[in-house]
């Protein structure tokens, strides 16, 4: 067995990175991939490596110099035209070397699992392309397959067709062939396609013929869920870094993204705030059968929105203002209020983090279960010179409520001490009871003119990628302030046409979120069953649970990462409750929660 490694592109959507280095030149995490790559190659058993250059190929030839001596024998082809041919004309210049043995035909700016070498030279057949199952970060070859995994046909870029994606997987570009099936199959189809077509190919398009033939024996080996990324452009390393990354970086490197996750489809993100029953497939088809205009088109101004907005939640136009998700609310209304603020920690951190640390006074609930009630506030706050107080209800992370009569006793204790009170309630349709528990009532906001309700259309309506929110107040002074303070267009068109058709699917919404609530109580029973967790009880999508055995938070994280691709919130980093080793789970479905269960099950 030998190999025979591609290297000799250039790799300009790298920019910076390629500048003076061929792309297997490029770190990830340190390691370049080269060096990952001949390490992995090294514990093989192989006659030689066969690297084809061009690109910079003298530097990659003196970084490697003999380092593997005595573990690889390495030679080298050099592509002179690198930069007016493509990899079907790098794979020619060997294709003598190609027919003397089986081979492992690799791609150089590949990173990837050590087992992937292991699980391709152990597969019986003789000719095998390693693919994985289709994703939307893939780019290139695409291949079908039918059931005993024969390679039926490659896609190339101009027959992909979105229609079929459940059905194609990608090409990971390592594949072994067999000796006979490079001389007598793939070295005179490759002869005959490069006199035909010229150099500037690619040599999957050999392959694609070949499968035409009624018997090509090329089999497809699907990797499962073995980790690999191919890196074209700085957001491929970005990601790639991510995914190969260990322990507290791993968890690092997660973190600051701030989403995005849907880049990362084979991981179970339980620290995703949303309905898992909403919206529905028929509100999501109405959606896709206007994206053509919806994406054509611009939104409406504030005006409209606002007006759709209102009729979305049953309110005036006058009192609504409408967000690029809660978070852009958020930032103008901390930004105008410029007295002191009473904040309830642990909170949601968006709203302090608008703030000086002078302008905040906080509250820190004196028991274990992060719990606290209106009377403890309003003893708390009583001799405190504040202009506003903040309350998230149900609060985020402890999932602790506060019923609307108490809220609304609040409110009256606020307004005759000209307090002004922020409410979040974008969980609050998660509670029981919900559909009695919202503020967002035009008696109700004309008759605290001091109350300002904020609401994430993200959590409980399973649409964050729409980026929506809500600010409603009868202090009109207010709301026109903050229609100021933001953009005119401030959301798109997407975001608008879903407030527009909501209403046809409210009842649906209803029944969702009843249907939530019933798993919630499932789920805290079975999340009771496991003996290193303390769970609070919750009114919001997710539960905080106290680590009281056997890991600290942090630990528990990690492990749950790296050994079962799943996200958990780490308390730690939230005001209150560094160094206490709670964590923040969230509510998803039946069976994403049982995998869930399943895996802090595995680490008793």
């Amino acid at each position: 067995m030998q190999a025979i490694i591609l290297a000799a592109g250039m790799g300009r959507r790298l920019g910076e990175y390629t500048k003076e280095n061929t792309k297997c030149m490029v770190k990830v995490n340190g390691v370049r991939l080269i060096d990952r790559l001949l390490t992995q190659l090294s514990a093989l058993d192989l006659k030689r490596v066969l690297i084809v250059t061009g690109y910079q190929g003298e530097k990659l030839r003196n970084h490697i110099g003999d380092r593997y001596a005595g573990k690889l024998t390495i030679e080298y082809a050099d592509n002179p035209i690198y930069d007016k041919t493509n990899n079907i004309y790098s794979l020619s210049l060997v294709k003598e070397q190609l027919q003397e043995d089986d081979t492992l035909l690799i791609e150089s700016d590949l990173i990837f699992s050590d087992r992937l070498f292991p699980m391709i030279l152990n597969d019986p057949n003789p000719n095998v392309a390693l693919v994985a199952k289709y994703e939307s970060w893939m780019d290139g070859t695409m291949v079908r397959i039918d059931a005993e995994n024969n390679i039926i046909n490659f896609v190339p870029k101009k027959a992909f067709n979105y229609d079929d994606v459940d059905r194609y997987y990608k090409t990971v570009n390592i594949y072994k062939f067999s000796r006979e099936f490079s001389r007598h199959i793939y070295v005179p189809f490759l002869n005959a396609y490069c006199a035909a077509l010229g150099n500037n190919e690619y040599y999957e398009q050999v392959l694609r013929v070949i499968t035409l033939l009624d018997n090509s024996n090329m089999k497809a080996l699907p990797i499962g869920n073995e980790k690999w990324y191919e890196i074209d452009d700085v957001q491929d390393l970005d990601i790639a870094e991510t995914i190969f990354s260990e322990n507290e970086e791993m968890l690092h490197r997660f973190n600051y993204r701030y989403g995005g996750h849907w880049r990362f489809p084979k991981m179970l993100d339980y620290c995703y705030l949303v309905n898992p029953y909403f919206p529905t497939p028929q509100m999501k088809a109405e959606l896709k059968a206007n994206f053509d205009t919806l994406l054509t088109e611009y939104p409406s101004g504030m005006f409209v929105n606002s007006l759709i907005a209102g009729k979305y939640f049953g309110i005036s136009q006058p009192y609504v203002v409408v967000g690029n998700g809660a978070a852009e609310l958020i930032k103008s209304l901390m930004e105008h209020i410029t007295g002191k603020i009473g904040v309830i920690y642990p909170t949601f951190e968006e709203y302090p983090n608008r703030l000086s640390k002078q302008q905040i006074v906080p509250f820190y609930p004196d028991n274990k279960d992060l719990a606290y009630n209106v009377l403890d506030l309003q003893q708390f706050f009583s001799d405190k010179d504040i202009q506003a107080l903040l309350l998230i209800n149900p609060d985020n992370p402890s999932g602790n409520f506060i019923p609307l009569n108490d809220i609304l006793h609040l409110a009256s204790w606020c307004r005759e001490r000209n307090i002004m009170l922020i409410v979040d309630e974008s969980f609050v349709d998660f509670s029981d009871g919900f559909e009695e528990n919202s503020l967002l009532h035009n008696e109700l906001l004309e008759q605290f003119d001091n109350l300002v309700v904020m609401k994430s259309i993200s959590k409980s309506y399973g649409v964050p990628g729409l980026r929506l929110g809500i600010l409603a107040s009868s202090n009109i002074e207010l709301i026109q302030w903050i229609k100021k303070d933001i953009s005119i267009w401030n959301i798109n068109s997407f975001a608008e046409f879903y407030m527009q058709i909501f209403n046809k699917y409210a009842s649906d919404y209803t029944k969702a979120c009843h249907r939530f609530i019933k798993e919630r109580n499932r789920f805290q029973k079975l999340l009771e069953s496991i003996p290193y967790l303390r769970v609070i009880p919750s009114q919001a999508n997710f539960f905080c649970c106290e680590v009281i055995d056997k890991y600290t938070s942090k630990e528990l994280t990690i492990h749950l990462l790296a050994d079962d691709d799943i996200m958990i919130k780490d308390c730690n980093s939230k005001n209150f409750l560094q160094g206490k080793n709670y964590i923040r789970l969230s509510v998803r479905s039946e069976e994403d929660n049982n995998k869930l269960i399943n895996a802090l099950r595995e680490l008793q």
